[in-house]
């Protein structure tokens, strides 16, 4: 898999409004966000899916945006001030080969990981970050750009994730993209693992 970061002046185009009309993110993330949950926006950039998810949680939920480049924090910080969101949005500046997510354990209820996955080193260990900061019943929506990822590629993340905890739920549709939601394995109460 390719590892490739987006550059920060793409995170411009990337938050622009006009992206609504391919990628609408209500439409996208409405169904499996409620009010007062814990969000976690996996690789936020500059908020573009940040600033919706943080409408759909509410006054009452969090939502935890992480990303390695500051620039890209810096201009969210700013976006969700602007928009009166910025008490439910925390920022969070991880490392490359880390989502530093340790104090999180057990506490998320949702997660994101849009267009992020081919730009890790470790997809293994992102997943498995992920894994370890979700409640037992929570959903990921993990969702590749398919110009950049191929579907043998995708396919190779979604295997990555499994190997992590994960099982698959559906295959929503999203507009050039390949995308999957998938949640943690029920454990099976006769062994301490997952089935």
């Amino acid at each position: 898999m390719a590892e490739h970061v987006c550059p920060v002046w793409v995170g411009y185009l990337l938050a622009s409004p006009l992206r609504k009309l391919l990628q609408n993110p209500r439409k996208i993330l409405g169904p499996h966000v409620r009010k007062n949950m814990s969000v976690l926006d996996v690789g936020c950039a500059m908020g573009f899916f940040s600033l919706p998810l943080a409408r759909l949680v509410g006054p009452g939920g969090t939502v935890i945006c992480v990303d390695f480049q500051e620039k890209m924090l810096t201009s969210l910080r700013k976006r969700a001030e602007k928009a009166g969101l910025d008490e439910r949005i925390e920022t969070r500046l991880c490392r490359r080969d880390s989502l530093d997510l340790d104090d999180l354990s057990g506490r998320i209820d949702f997660a994101l990981a849009f267009a992020v996955v081919h730009e890790v080193p470790d997809p293994a260990r992102l997943f498995s970050e992920i894994h370890e900061a979700m409640k037992p019943t929570a959903g990921v929506l993990v969702a590749e750009p398919k110009g950049q990822v191929s579907a043998e590629e995708f396919e190779t993340s979604i295997s990555i994730a499994e190997q992590n905890g994960f099982e698959r739920i559906e295959r929503p549709r999203i507009r050039r993209g390949n995308a999957i939601l998938l949640a943690k394995k029920a454990r099976d109460p006769k062994s301490n693992t997952n089935r």
